[in-house]
């Protein structure tokens, strides 16, 4: 994909839904109601691959959340398979706080080749900052690997970022991702508290719908385009509506650059 320069784009998706096909429809849509949006595709493997060709997208981190401690093998294993299959595909596994053989399973995580951890606190009704919690955050950091937190929401306290700037603060070999520009519907509260976190980076799903252009770019000179990952949050989002949202902040081809591919890049040290 060009932009409006004629200049041809390298871009990663860092942040993308994938689901099995027997409750793909089923999660697609309970999402949608959860959040009251009308969600743009359904989160399959060979649609996020449709709608990620249309703007040229060359990996996608994927990702799908446990809502309950049993739900995590099976998860871990899914993401795996499809990555397998996909190579464009960068899986990140999934772990709850109250799961059991934590440290054995986040090893397991790494030898299925997935290269991070994705939590939705509330999903999985747990407050970031939970006593609870700790031991999880302990192996995590332990094993290297990054946890991208979904962050921010008007209807529940769990993803606060305030919260998330305390794990962060307390772990701070912890690579931490907070998603939606640090705070969904939050993002005053994220402005706030995440700015002194070296160890936390950012991406830009669901929130360019909702925060005006100036704002937008406002925040990302506040936190320093180096801590920004584009991602869309497919299946909310479709890739070509996403891609003019973050075109229409009028960024130097040096800073898109930056957030649509280098900035993964350089954090996983890869190269596309």
């Amino acid at each position: 994909m060009k932009d409006k320069n004629g200049r041809e784009l390298k871009i990663i998706d860092a942040h993308a839904h994938i689901f099995p096909q027997k409750i793909a429809e089923k999660a697609t849509k309970n999402i949608g109601n959860f959040y009251g949006i009308s969600m743009k595709h359904t989160g399959l493997s060979h649609l996020l691959i449709e709608s990620g060709e249309k703007i040229g997208v060359s990996r996608y981190l994927v990702c799908s959340t446990a809502t309950k401690p049993e739900q995590v093998e099976m998860i871990n294993n899914f993401v795996a398979e499809k990555c397998r299959v996909h190579p464009e595909f960068f899986g990140f596994g999934t772990m709850h706080p109250g799961y059991g053989n934590m440290e054995t399973e986040i090893e397991r995580v790494k030898e299925l080749g997935l290269h991070g951890i994705k939590l939705h606190p509330d999903f999985q009704e747990f407050n970031i900052d939970d006593p609870a919690a700790l031991p999880m955050y302990e192996a995590i950091a332990a094993s290297g690997l990054p946890i991208l937190f979904h962050t921010g929401d008007k209807f529940r306290p769990y993803s606060a970022p305030h919260r998330l700037a305390a794990i962060a603060r307390q772990f701070p070999k912890l690579t931490c991702i907070a998603a939606h520009f640090g705070g969904y519907n939050n993002w005053n509260e994220a402005a706030g508290c995440l700015y002194d976190c070296p160890n936390v980076y950012f991406d830009t799903s669901s929130t360019l719908f909702a925060l005006d252009p100036a704002r937008a770019v406002g925040m990302i000179d506040h936190f320093g385009d180096d801590r920004f990952l584009f991602g869309t949050d497919f299946p909310m989002w479709d890739h070509v509506q996403e891609l003019e949202r973050f075109l229409n902040l009028n960024l130097s081809d040096e800073r898109s650059d930056k957030i649509l591919y280098q900035n993964f890049e350089k954090l996983f040290k890869i190269q596309i």
